[in-house]
């Protein structure tokens, strides 16, 4: 796969580079915020390859794109002269989006290292689980200790890592934030905010609170540091600032920190506990329900973010967590119903696409693929998926299940959850059972309409050789082949998105010779730099594209040559590209040619003309324009 041909794609359809103001990924989407979203081509984006569905959400342009989101947001970088942390603007952003914004943008970077910790956990549990059924404790051993202190180091210096993306989120210092959070862990600050004795500072009392492993007081500290540190670079001259900022900067934060806005942080944390825990109380089953149900629903609108914070402080402060267990039963169920949608459909692309999301979401607890990539798209599964998410979450709550890590759910991390005690890990057991197989019968039991044949109602041509005729015989315009062979519908393409004409109508060429010339007098407006694609503006206003074989861009322009240049206006029969058919054939690429009218939807009908061998006379398109 050519990731930076994805790239390209990707930005040419969001509004080129110009188009682009920030840009960050997470584990399965690029998140583009864009100057103008009219610009962007949702359709055109979301059949190109690698895309798995385009989501505009949350003030984000989202492009879900799977595993291979690292490659292309790497390729993307240089293309865009932006980083990360780009300043999103307020216009047209409500202040809810932007919280969500920079909510997932401060955990987004953090989500590897906390999955890492609770992956490790988990192996930890499995062996002290064995060792202790031979009568041996194991968290005795130092090795066991030295390991356990890499999973719990995140959670403990929270702080210093929170400081750190807080900082790029609200343009802070990222080093004086880290030295403010790293003031928060500081043995000695822990003694004394742990011990009998009274805290004070210049004098006044101020109020003890343990801020190691503590979430929210360092993202308003970050938050306020960011005001006072541009205040301190208007007011300082520039000969001084390298020095006075970050020292005048720590000066007033760390009283301010202690005094005022670090207990703010831990009474608003608190109160975050307190709701949740209080919707446990209330009924731990209607909370394992609403969560287990939702928790896939909020993915879809970006929300799911503004939860995360629950589960990593109860990890932080309590060791242990029952957010992302629930959450574990909607991962699964979309997990299951990718598998039913796989059994049950007779798609072969959206079978793979299924087969695939359903690996992602049962084994990583990565459920976006699951999500966009069929569920959603099919309405029904991830109705499915919904109910059985709630009635596995309940089941859990019920069971009072908690894991001690926060770890993303998926098969990797079943022993979290085992780490206190077998009965409730039962009821975790069930719990995903229920999830992932219920989600998986009820899919494949009751179905769901097949994508390709609502698109193939929708936009396909007629196909029966008479309509063709007739077609032909009432055109407008006759559109001769560009390539010598054997004219066929489209429908043939072993390709969903040129089968399904969703780039617009056309004709497909199995062809006979590797040339490909000018249909009719016309402008190149585009030769892709890989060769294997291009695009044409005839002088009669039909705009084409023509696309030499199938995922032939992975060659990277190999056994394809190029005579005219973009931009060249030529006449009818020009030879434009050559390809060399045997040596395409022999590295595996089927060759077939689809031909397509890009601009469909300004006739009123387009039709290929099939059953015949196409010479380069030979009409193969025929087009009826509205009247």
């Amino acid at each position: 796969m050519n990731y930076n041909q994805i790239a390209r794609d990707i930005l040419k359809n969001v509004g080129g580079s110009g188009n682009v103001k920030g840009l960050t990924h997470c584990f399965t989407r690029l998140r583009f915020q864009l100057k103008d979203s009219k610009k962007a081509n949702k359709e055109t984006i979301e059949h190109l390859e690698g895309v798995i569905s385009v989501v505009e959400s949350g003030g984000q342009f989202q492009v879900v794109l799977g595993t291979k989101v690292n490659q292309v947001y790497d390729a993307l970088v240089p293309m865009l002269s932006i980083d990360e942390t780009t300043e999103i603007s307020e216009e047209k952003v409500s202040i809810w989006n932007r919280i969500l914004i920079a909510v997932s943008a401060m955990f987004t970077p953090m989500v590897p290292a906390i999955a890492a910790s609770g992956l490790l956990k988990g192996f930890l549990t499995i062996a002290k689980i064995v060792a202790a059924r031979h009568g041996v404790d194991i968290t005795l051993n130092q090795t066991y200790t030295l390991i356990m202190a890499g999973t719990d180091a995140l959670f403990y210096f929270m702080p210093v890592i929170l400081a750190y993306t807080s900082a790029k989120v609200f343009k802070a210092n990222e080093f004086i934030a880290m030295a403010l959070g790293g003031t928060m862990c500081y043995p000695a600050v822990v003694a004394l905010m742990t011990g009998q004795d009274a805290v004070s500072m210049f004098g006044i009392s101020i109020t003890k609170a343990s801020y190691a492993s503590s979430v929210i007081p360092i993202i308003i500290g970050v938050f306020i540091l960011s005001y006072v540190q541009k205040f301190l670079e208007k007011v300082i001259p520039e000969v001084l600032k390298i020095i006075l900022v970050p020292g005048l900067s720590l000066l007033v934060m760390i009283p301010a920190t202690f005094m005022v806005f670090g207990p703010i942080g831990i009474y608003i944390g608190n109160a975050i506990n307190f709701v949740y825990t209080g919707m446990m109380n209330l009924s731990p089953a209607i909370c394992g329900a609403f969560i287990g149900g939702m928790w896939c629903v909020f993915v879809i609108f970006g929300a799911h973010r503004a939860l995360l914070p629950i589960g990593i402080n109860d990890v932080a402060q309590f060791g242990h967590q029952n957010l992302l267990a629930f959450a574990g039963a909607a991962n699964f169920s979309q997990g299951g119903a990718a598998l039913g949608v796989m059994l049950k459909t007779r798609n072969k692309d959206l079978k793979t696409v299924a087969a695939s999301a359903a690996i992602s979401a049962s084994v990583c607890g990565i459920t976006e693929p699951a999500i966009y990539g069929c569920n959603l798209r099919l309405k029904r599964p991830m109705i499915y998926a919904i109910i059985c998410g709630a009635i596995g979450g309940a089941i859990m709550g019920i069971g009072g299940v908690y894991g001690d890590s926060f770890a993303n759910n998926g098969i990797l991390t079943f022993a979290t959850y085992a780490a206190f005690g077998m009965k409730p890990f039962v009821y975790y057991l069930i719990g995903v059972g229920v999830s992932f197989f219920g989600a998986m019968v009820l899919t494949y039991l009751f179905g769901f309409d097949e994508m390709e044949d609502k698109k193939k109602k929708a936009i396909a041509p007629a196909k029966e050789e008479a309509a063709e005729s007739e077609a032909a015989a009432e055109a407008d315009l006759l559109i001769s082949s560009p390539i010598e062979g054997e004219a066929v519908s489209m429908t043939e393409v072993n390709d969903e998105v040129f089968s399904s004409m969703a780039l617009g109508n056309g004709i497909a060429i199995i062809p006979e010779k590797g040339e490909v010339v000018a249909p009719e007098d016309c402008t190149v407006t585009l030769i892709y730099p890989t060769l294997h694609a291009l695009g044409l503006m005839l002088d009669n206003g039909v705009e084409m594209i023509i696309h030499v074989g199938i995922n032939t861009v992975q060659l990277e322009g190999k056994h394809f040559e190029k005579f005219v240049e973009e931009g060249a206006h030529i006449k009818k029969g020009t030879k434009i590209l050559s390809f060399d058919i045997d040596a395409l054939k022999k590295e595996g690429y089927d060759t077939i040619v689809p031909i397509i009218v890009s601009n469909t939807p300004v006739f009123q009908q387009v039709s290929g003309i099939t059953g015949k061998k196409a010479t380069l006379n030979t009409s193969v398109i025929a087009i009826k324009k509205n009247q």
